[in-house]
């Protein structure tokens, strides 16, 4: 089955407004998700337009605020409006619980759209294992192979080429989805990606050097 590959963390609040949308879309369109979570803070220092704290105040309030809340009521996605308690956490366990998934041959739709749920619906704490194991087990998977094979070297290999292979495709943030090798950043694009999948756009990414 063909591919659209997803370059997200778990953490991410724009991947979580368009994560249910974003798996119908993947469904539809008769395409497997490749999940490639990142560190996304590593990821934007290296490739976005500068990391949140480094923006004036009123364009956190708008694109982490309001554009938030726009989003969450257009998709119908319930979102708690206040910063996620454990927001700050790191997410390698997280986001290497949904590398192991993959590398064990596990479908992780379904654990991916359930971390972000609980992240920005329920105030979860995503770096807590006992967290974690039970949002496994909520998605129908057995959690401890996971969580035990997300610390290992071989996994976290797979996170920093995951990282690398992001900031050496331009990839600004999260979410990020490639369709053919055509890159749509945001789940804004969505309908955009909706439609890549039934008829490409002209052109090609990246554009070619002059």
């Amino acid at each position: 089955m063909a591919e659209i590959e997803y370059f997200y963390s778990v953490h991410s609040s724009f991947a979580y407004l368009g994560s249910a949308r974003f798996m119908e879309i993947a469904a539809a369109a008769g395409r497997r998700i490749a999940h490639r979570p990142i560190d996304l803070n590593l990821v934007v220092e290296a490739t976005g337009p500068g990391w949140h704290g480094d923006r004036t105040e009123a364009r956190r309030a708008y694109f982490f605020g309001r554009d938030k809340q726009h989003w969450s009521e257009f998709r119908s996605v319930p979102m708690s409006d206040s910063r996620p308690t454990h927001h700050d956490n790191d997410m390698t366990l997280a986001n290497c619980m949904i590398i192991a998934g993959i590398e064990q041959s596990v479908h992780m739709d379904a654990l991916a759209h359930a971390m972000l749920e609980a992240h920005w619906r329920d105030d979860a704490d995503l770096a807590d294992r006992k967290t974690l194991a039970a949002l496994g087990a909520q998605a129908g998977l057995d959690s401890e192979p996971l969580l035990t094979a997300a610390r290992t070297p071989e996994i976290l290999a797979i996170y920093a080429a995951n990282n690398e292979e992001a900031i050496s495709r331009s990839v600004f943030g999260s979410p990020t989805y490639f369709v053919n090798g055509d890159m749509f950043y945001g789940q804004d694009r969505l309908e955009l990606v909706a439609r890549a999948l039934e008829n490409p756009f002209a052109g090609t990414w990246p554009p070619k050097q002059q």
